[in-house]
């Protein structure tokens, strides 16, 4: 048998690294947040810069997979160009299966830059406009579970294509995590995808803005999520840790002691989304999940990208082993 664990579906992107100075630049606070400040009309010299390629929301997910020991696909679009052939061949080091990448011709691939300033990034992004479709998944190919997350603006109508096949094998098990543009969209026009969702993660501001519920409320912004559909609901909540519900009962857990003081924090929420995704489908119950997914974020924020620092099954049970007391989900 041929069929994949899990095939993820979403945007993929090259990221150019530059690491600013610390002398260089600086942040500040004002009503609409914070702020990178950079002296304007110069030139300012720069620390270092690094490529990364074939990431983004599900690019990392598929990646992390595959490192778990999952049998790993991931529909994506590329364009015909350097940096397209540069992200298949990276997938492809990293054990990710590819044959459903569809390369555009005469298209761009997309390219990220990222402003990393201390242990932050600020991203510039720019999605390419491609032509979305649904693949042809043979009978052989079609997986136990689809991860979808992040995609363009202009690929709304690709969530119908998905819903169809969905229908089409009610044995598949669906886990979202919106990007961006899907949270834009909806609750009312991805009413499908959220009613077919098994496992929803979001972070906590997330959770509010698909939900419309009350952000100090987290017992009630669970049961409207819950309330879409999905099984699992998990919201995550930075340094505050995690939540989880099955909808008959729910967890709180902490996160995961930092080894040493973060690096680059690119890619923690896909490695804690994708990680618990795997340990559910390995199999595990939601306590385990959740003591799974906090060392896979704490350790990617050690290296630069989303990919470097990912573990593999060995690797988070020494974790795992090596944890505090403390260190467990508590019902709440």
């Amino acid at each position: 048998m041929n069929n994949f664990d899990v095939i993820s579906v979403g945007d993929i992107v090259t990221d150019a690294f530059i690491k600013l100075l610390d002398d260089k630049a600086h942040t500040y606070d004002n009503e609409h947040g914070r702020w990178l400040a950079m002296q304007y009309g110069t030139k300012i010299p720069f620390d270092d810069a690094y490529i990364v390629e074939a990431v983004g929301n599900s690019a990392n997910a598929s990646v992390s997979f595959a490192r778990l020991g999952l049998k790993s696909s991931l529909i994506a679009n590329i364009g015909s160009d350097q940096h397209g052939r540069d992200m298949i061949a990276a997938l492809e080091k990293n054990k990710v299966d590819t044959s459903f990448i569809k390369v555009n011709g005469g298209k761009k691939s997309n390219y990220h830059y990222v402003l990393w300033y201390k242990d932050e990034r600020t991203i510039l992004i720019k999605h390419e406009e491609y032509s979305y479709h649904w693949p042809h998944i043979t009978a052989e190919e079609v997986p136990r579970w689809v991860y979808l997350s992040s995609v363009s603006k202009n690929a709304i109508d690709y969530h119908d294509k998905l819903s169809d096949w969905l229908d089409a094998h009610e044995e598949v098990k669906l886990a979202f995590n919106p990007g961006t543009f899907q949270i834009e969209a909806g609750k009312e026009r991805l009413e499908r995808i959220y009613k077919r969702t098994e496992v929803l993660i979001l972070n906590r501001e997330e959770a509010v803005s698909v939900s419309g519920g009350d952000y100090h409320d987290l017992h009630k912004l669970i049961d409207q999520l819950h309330h879409l559909g999905p099984k699992i609901v998990v919201i995550t909540d930075g340094p505050d840790g995690a939540y989880a519900s099955d909808g008959k009962s729910r967890y709180k857990m902490p996160i995961y002691p930092d080894i040493a003081p973060p690096y680059e924090r690119t890619g923690a929420g896909d490695a804690f989304t994708s990680t618990f995704i795997a340990a559910i489908i390995k199999g595990s119950n939601l306590e385990a999940a959740l003591q799974w997914a906090p060392i896979n974020s704490m350790n990617v924020v050690q290296k630069i990208g989303a990919q470097e620092g990912l573990l593999n099954e060995h690797q988070l049970e020494e974790f795992l082993k090596k944890a505090p007391e403390w260190y467990k989900p508590s019902q709440f």
